[in-house]
């Protein structure tokens, strides 16, 4: 019998080209427009997304208070693929535990999330793999999280 959890995965299409829905995970700009969930914000106290690079960010939510990550960019290939690390972090980005950050203890202290983008003529199919158990990503709200911020990231990608 197979235990193990179902990890995140989503995909979702976009009426966009490619060259443009990377452009939008890639540009801390446009992060900022659309990568918290709905009714929050997202500040990015470093980024440099190339592979090896870093970020440090703060989702601010008006209801549940701040939430700070830090992560590593692992593989950035243009208009195919992005590979990062997430991690727990406070502040001043020492790495915290992901019960001391308000996260349950099914929650994993290190996750790696994978997007990939593919070209569907005028249209990109954007696929996500996080690694954490779909169900705790549910429970969280995290899920929910990402298919509101794919949304966001839709009305603006129409709106350019």
């Amino acid at each position: 019998m197979n235990t193990e959890r179902k990890q995140l995965f989503i995909t979702h299409l976009f009426d966009a080209p490619v060259e443009a829905v990377f452009q939008a995970w890639v540009d801390p700009d446009q992060l900022t427009h659309w990568y918290a969930p709905d009714g929050c914000t997202i500040e990015f106290r470093t980024i440099d997304v190339s592979t090896g690079g870093r970020f440090h960010s703060c989702i601010h939510d008006p209801v549940h208070g701040e939430c700070w990550v830090k992560g590593t960019y692992l593989e950035v290939t243009p208009n195919r693929r992005l590979v990062f690390t997430m991690i727990m972090s406070d502040e001043a980005g020492n790495s915290v535990s992901s019960v001391a950050a308000g996260k349950s203890a099914d929650w994993p202290e290190h996750q790696t999330t994978t997007v990939t983008f593919q070209a569907l003529g005028a249209q990109t199919k954007v696929s996500i793999y996080q690694t954490v158990s779909e169900e705790e990503a549910r429970k969280t709200g995290a899920y929910q999280g990402w298919l509101k911020m794919l949304g966001r990231l839709s009305s603006m990608l129409v709106e350019i």
